[in-house]
C-alpha cells in the first residue's frame, strides 16, 4: 500500500516537471501549448506537430468569439501538416479584447481586420521559430471572416506561401453585410430566391451601416502565392456564385487562385460531416507545396489555372 502511494507520488511530481509537451494516444504528433506576443498583449494557442511535417499552417478564425480550432488542427497534424491555433484576442487565455457581436459594424471594420492581421502574422513568425525544418512552407488557412484577413495578412509576409480558405468572401465588408441581412438566416433562402436576386441586393441595397469597407480583392491583386477556396453552394452568410466570378477574373489575369464548389454543402464547408472539402484541401496543399519546392529547384514558375471540381 506504502508502495503504490509512493510510485503514485512519484508519477505526479514527474508530470508537473514535464514540458508541456502532451502525446497523442497514437503518438503521431505532439501538442505544445505556447504564447506569443501580439500589438502589446499576449495571445496564447498551441502547436501540433507531426513528426515530420510537409508543410506548417496558422488557423485563422471566422468571427465568432473562439479558442483554438485543436480538433481541426489534429486533423491537419494527422495528414502530416505542423499547425499553430490560438484563442482569438479576447477569448479564452489569450488578452485583449473580443469585437464584437460577430455580425456587426465594429467586427468587420478595417481597424479590427488589420488587427486580427496583425496577430495572425505574428503567429506565423512563432511558428517559424518551432519548425526543425525551416525549409518547410507555410501557409493559412481559415474560415469566413478570414477571407478578409488572410490576404491582408499574406501581403504583409513574404514568407506565407499558400492560402486555404474555406468559406471565404472575396466581396467588401459592405457587400457581405447586404447579402447577409436579406437571407436573414433562412436556411431555406435558396428554395425561393435566384442567384440573380441575390446578386442585385448584394449590389445595390443600401446599407444599414455606413463604414469604410474592406476589399479583399486589394489585397489580392498584390499576392502571386497559391490560393484555394472552398464553398457551398447553400451558404446564406456569403453570395458563392458572385465570389467565383471574382475568382475567375484573377484566374484569367493568371493568378494561381482556384476553387471548389460543393452543391449540397453550407457556410460551415470545413466541419461538414461530409469530409470532401477537407479531404481536397490536404490533397491541394500537398501539390502546392510539391510544386512549389520543384519550382525553387529548377527556378521556373509553375503556373496554376485549373479549377477544381466536385459534384454533390
Amino acid at each position: 500500500m506504502n508502495n503504490n502511494l509512493f510510485s503514485n507520488l512519484l508519477i505526479w511530481l514527474s508530470l508537473i516537471l514535464l514540458p508541456k509537451i502532451v502525446f497523442s494516444q497514437s503518438t503521431d504528433f505532439t501538442i505544445q501549448d505556447i504564447k506569443f506576443e501580439s500589438q502589446g498583449i499576449t495571445l496564447a494557442g498551441s502547436i501540433v506537430k507531426p513528426k515530420n511535417p510537409f508543410a506548417a499552417v496558422v488557423i485563422v478564425h471566422g468571427s465568432d468569439p473562439v479558442k483554438r480550432e485543436i480538433d481541426f488542427a489534429k486533423r491537419l497534424a494527422k495528414e502530416g501538416i505542423a499547425v499553430l491555433t490560438y484563442d482569438k484576442r479576447g477569448v479564452g487565455e489569450s488578452g485583449g479584447v473580443y469585437v464584437g457581436p460577430s455580425v456587426g459594424t465594429n467586427n468587420i471594420d478595417t481597424t479590427n481586420l488589420n488587427l486580427l492581421s496583425s496577430d495572425a502574422n505574428e503567429a506565423v513568425k512563432t511558428l517559424r521559430t518551432y519548425l526543425k525544418d525551416r525549409k518547410a512552407q507555410i501557409g493559412l488557412v481559415g474560415f469566413s471572416q478570414a477571407g478578409w484577413i488572410i490576404p491582408i495578412t499574406a501581403s504583409k509576409n513574404p514568407k506565407i506561401e499558400f492560402m486555404v480558405l474555406f468559406s471565404c468572401p472575396t466581396i467588401t465588408t459592405l457587400e457581405q453585410l447586404r447579402f447577409q441581412f436579406y437571407t436573414n438566416g433562412n436556411n431555406k433562402f435558396w428554395e425561393n430566391h435566384t442567384d440573380a436576386d441575390a446578386r442585385e441586393h448584394t449590389k445595390n441595397d443600401p446599407d444599414k451601416y455606413q463604414f469604410v469597407a474592406t476589399d479583399p480583392k486589394k489585397s489580392l491583386n498584390t499576392l502571386s502565392i497559391p490560393g484555394l477556396w472552398l464553398f457551398g453552394e447553400k451558404d446564406i452568410q456569403i453570395p458563392v456564385k458572385l465570389c467565383i466570378e471574382q475568382l475567375n477574373t484573377f484566374k484569367v489575369q493568371g493568378k494561381p487562385f482556384e476553387y471548389t464548389l460543393f452543391s449540397t454543402l453550407g457556410h460551415n464547408t470545413p466541419f461538414d460531416s461530409d469530409t470532401a472539402p477537407f479531404d481536397i484541401s490536404i490533397q491541394w496543399i500537398k501539390q502546392k507545396t510539391l510544386n512549389n519546392k520543384k519550382s525553387k529547384k529548377s527556378k521556373k514558375t509553375l503556373s496554376t489555372t485549373s479549377v477544381w471540381q466536385h459534384g454533390g
